[in-house]
């Protein structure tokens, strides 16, 4: 769950869908059937249950069944089929870099994808596609990056780059974790999807705790990059919600509400009814 969105607002944050959209599993179906690590802090609850690494919702796929409600049915069954799912409690909030650490045991020597909840990549414009098959062309690590406004670079981690014979891709050869604007090495800014090798865990074990005892993950992939392993960032130019600011969460809601065939003709009817009555 986002640290920035208040969990008494939205519980199982991580876990539910946006008007239909599962957070992460959009990308997730690029990866095919997975093994995936799900983290919670101390003292989060559950309402899923995980059996044999399938995240289900008994008490829910029976009352649908029984309704004879197969549509919504094969929906939730869909959605728990996606991966096996492993939970790892992280103790503490010490930075995204020491998150990511407490799932090496399930990880391995596997390169593997970190997707953040609360970056929602709209389902009609793949992003981990691309990613994936610049990793295979490239190796190393991959990003995605975001053209933001200058003055806005400082809510980001900003990355230097050279081009590359896609206007999509970049080298990266220095990263910077929230800069001043004035200090940023471009407009670049790290969003929620990352590729790594497995070599990344043996560069966050490196990495000394920076502010508040965290382990930031800039800095880990900064050290990936200081000793050659590549570095590319894949720049998103489509559809991005971050869900993790409650506004932006609402402004989902309601864009993807009016996008869906079955409901978006009548709340989009109800919509316009709602803002004339405001201008009135």
């Amino acid at each position: 769950m986002s640290h920035r969105f208040d969990p008494t607002i939205l519980r199982e944050y991580d876990i539910r869908g946006i008007v239909g959209q599962t957070l992460s599993t959009a990308d997730a179906r690029a990866i095919g059937r997975a093994y995936a690590v799900t983290l919670a802090e101390a003292g989060g609850n559950r309402v899923a249950v995980c059996y044999d690494g399938r995240l289900t919702s008994p008490e829910l796929e029976a009352a649908l069944e029984k309704k004879g409600d197969t549509g919504r049915l094969e929906s939730v069954m869909r959605s728990a089929e996606l991966a096996n799912l492993h939970f790892v409690r992280q103790g503490a909030p010490r930075g995204l870099g020491h998150a990511i650490a407490c799932a090496e045991p399930y990880v391995g020597d596997e390169p593997f994808a970190v997707m953040l909840p609360d970056d929602m990549i709209d389902a009609r414009d793949p992003l981990l596609e691309t990613m994936l098959a610049t990793q295979q062309a490239q190796g190393g690590a991959v990003i995605a990056l975001l053209e933001v406004p200058h003055q806005k670079i400082s809510l980001y981690g900003s990355v230097a780059h050279t081009p590359t014979d896609r206007d999509d891709v970049v080298a990266i050869s220095d990263l910077v974790e929230k800069p001043d604007p004035a200090d940023a090495p471009s407009n670049l800014a790290i969003i929620g999807r990352y590729l790594f090798p497995a070599s990344i865990f043996d560069a966050l074990r490196k990495t000394e705790p920076g502010k508040n005892g965290e382990v930031q993950l800039t800095d880990a992939i900064k050290r990936l990059a200081d000793f050659g392993e590549p570095v590319h960032g894949v720049i998103f130019r489509g559809r991005r919600y971050d869900t993790g600011d409650r506004a932006d969460y609402l402004h989902a809601v309601v864009r993807l509400a009016c996008d869906r065939e079955d409901i978006g003709p009548a709340f989009r009817a109800w919509l316009r009814g709602f803002v004339a009555d405001l201008a009135e």
